[in-house]
């Protein structure tokens, strides 16, 4: 919980910033408050007396167990390298203060998403997290591909809003809670019968959930929001947003409705294999970097549901929390390549910008490199054993059938990947000028390159839930 009021407090010195102009070190004192947040969340991961100011369980509202606060630690540490990535961003942006703001704020949504013990805490999880991106998509305001990715967004976030809402009025009507330990007392006794409205319900909450996640079928709004939107922003989406939707999805079923998977199987599976055909396949015809990675990332949540199937394996909560750990680490990465390539191309994102990027930045190259093979599961980084994790766990349950199919869509991503690789190391570039970074730039683009290489050379899951 204390997270939670360090970062919420952040957020309201920030909009204090312009009224009392201490704009310039608004930047330093917010890395150092992530720090705080960051360091407070390891020492209560560790038992440490340094307890919530207030017991948010007894509220039941949120409840702050050994989930929450494993996931509250990689979303900080998300949010902290993105801060740092984007530093110059903010620095030289004239709205530097509102844009922080919503990002401090949307940190806190996400905080929510992943902690929450009422229904009610996870719709406001939600819209505190969506409300935030939905301005900073559209904030680049001469670009009218920004403004429609902004309205794509808000529009489609909102229905999906309300679905969800729908989903949880059902679920309330045939429970009579919003309590997510109430309704798992109810709904696994011996005397609970399934009746139609309850089953409606849970359908709507898992087309929600999928569209926060950006899962097929219920992607269509990421292509366009990934690719219009400031490429900064994307990062945060394709991270910080992405890993609190799946914590969030995972948390409905360890806490509220364990049955749920096994009950809904057939829906996950489709939901499965379609994220991982649509997204790798639709990902081999994009020229737009941002939507092939867009694209890989959907493919990504085909793996990253195979854990929230299968949750009630011991496994299943720690290889989802090693995927996500090095799918943002990488992504993180990657991002930032394109971003620096596009700044020196005049905002090209095309595939086109990186060739011959070998010559013009060998770091820049080495490290998209890393990170893109890392996505396409080559050993021995990190997202080799991420997706190997997934697939063993699929094995034991007897799903052979959907590791094949797994292992096949992966093929095709190893291809649009390559792509980029084949571009950056063989392509002619149409300027032979170096593409200068800043020592800051350099040590992270290192940094998050040895976390790539680290995190696949341990080879085991993270034991920390």
């Amino acid at each position: 919980m204390n997270e939670i009021i360090i970062v919420a407090g952040l957020g309201i010195l920030t909009l204090l910033a312009e009224i009392f102009n201490f704009k310039k070190i608004l930047m330093p004192v917010i890395i150092a408050g992530l720090v705080v947040a960051l360091v407070v969340a390891v020492l209560e991961l560790q038992g440490s007396y340094f307890n919530t100011t207030f017991d948010a369980s007894v509220l039941g509202m949120l409840d702050f167990d050994r989930f929450a606060t494993c996931f509250v630690v990689l979303l900080t540490t998300i949010a902290l390298l993105w801060v740092l990535i984007n530093y110059n961003y903010f620095v030289d942006e004239s709205n530097k203060a509102d844009h922080l703001a919503l990002i401090l704020f949307a940190i806190v949504g996400g905080y929510c998403m992943v902690s929450y013990s009422n229904f009610v805490m996870l719709f406001l999880g939600i819209e505190i997290l969506s409300i935030p991106m939905y301005v900073l998509a559209g904030s680049k305001k001469n670009s009218l591909r920004s403004n429609e990715a902004s309205l794509k967004y808000f529009l489609m976030g909102s229905f999906a809003t309300g679905i969800l809402l729908f989903g949880i009025a059902l679920l309330y009507g045939s429970v009579g809670s919003f309590d997510v330990y109430i309704i798992r007392a109810k709904t696994t006794s011996a005397d609970f019968v399934m009746t139609p409205m309850f089953t409606v319900g849970i359908i709507m909450l898992l087309s929600a959930m999928s569209f926060k996640a950006s899962s097929a079928p219920f992607h269509f709004w990421a292509p366009d929001v990934y690719s219009g939107s400031p490429t900064s922003v994307t990062s945060f989406m394709a991270t910080f947003v992405k890993t609190s939707a799946i914590a969030a999805f995972l948390r409905l079923f360890y806490t509220a409705l364990p049955f749920v998977p096994e009950t809904f199987s057939r829906i996950f599976l489709i939901l499965i294999i379609a994220s991982l055909f649509i997204g790798n396949i639709i990902a081999v015809f994009q020229i737009n970097a941002k939507r092939l990675l867009a694209y890989s990332s959907i493919s990504h949540v085909g793996f990253m549901l195979i854990a929230v199937l299968f949750f009630a394996d011991p496994r299943g909560i720690q290889a989802l929390y090693f995927y996500v750990a090095a799918y943002s680490i990488t992504t993180l990465a990657a991002f930032m390549v394109v971003k620096i390539v596009g700044e020196q191309s005049d905002g090209d994102e095309n595939i086109f910008a990186f060739n011959g990027l070998v010559k013009r930045n060998p770091l820049l190259a080495g490290t998209l490199t890393i990170a893109l093979l890392s996505m396409a599961g080559i050993p021995p980084l990190s997202g080799f054993f991420a997706k190997y994790n997934m697939l063993f766990i699929a094995l034991n349950h007897g799903y052979f059938w959907l590791v094949i199919i797994a292992i096949l869509a992966s093929l095709v991503g190893v291809y649009y990947y390559f792509k980029i690789i084949i571009a950056m190391f063989t392509g002619v570039s149409s300027s032979s000028v170096p593409i200068k970074i800043t020592l800051t730039q350099k040590v992270l683009l290192l940094i998050l390159t040895l976390l790539i290489i680290g995190m696949g050379l341990n080879g085991y899951v993270l034991e920390m839930i």
